[in-house]
């Protein structure tokens, strides 16, 4: 059996048929982090970069860009989030984003938690790349999802 769900018997990509499956409700939590010089962050952290506010501006932008996954991202369904929510954390040497992603439909929204995570991730870098051009995007990936026919899932480690 192919565990592929995006392939037909004969190997050709295809858009999996959600129609049959019930609507439950279905959330994913992912993050991922950025790290940059000392002055960057500090230009972050009070705002005093030469775009303005970082933070506002990547929070926008992953909360758009989850919307959007459909557009971006071959064979996923388009989705009506219920939710999507864009947090920050500062850390010694960078910044560490968490979304979370909701709705009650067909298919799970993990694809849309990442996007939201990583398109933030893009916006910190493209507002504070006047200050450190270096900076590092890393570590993006699903922390939870729950919901659908597999239930809940936590990724190793997540949450310690």
């Amino acid at each position: 059996m192919n565990k592929l769900t995006h392939l037909d018997s004969h190997g050709q990509a295809r858009m999996v048929d959600v129609g049959g499956k019930p609507e439950t409700a279905r959330s994913a939590t992912a993050a991922g982090r950025i790290r940059m010089s000392a002055e960057a962050l500090s230009a972050i952290r009070d705002g005093s970069g030469p775009k303005g506010d970082v933070l506002a501006a990547a929070r926008i932008a992953g909360i758009m860009a989850a919307k959007k996954t459909g557009e971006l991202i071959p064979l996923c369904h388009p989705l009506a989030l219920d939710a999507v929510t864009v947090d920050f954390t500062f850390e010694g040497d960078g910044i560490r984003v968490t979304t979370q992603a909701s709705l009650t439909g067909k298919t799970g929204v993990e694809m849309e938690a990442m996007t939201a995570a990583s398109i933030a991730l893009l916006t910190i870098y493209d507002m504070a790349k006047a200050i450190d051009k270096g900076m590092v995007i890393g570590e993006v990936r699903l922390l939870e999802k729950t919901g659908g026919k597999s239930g809940t899932w936590r990724a190793e480690g997540a949450g310690e």
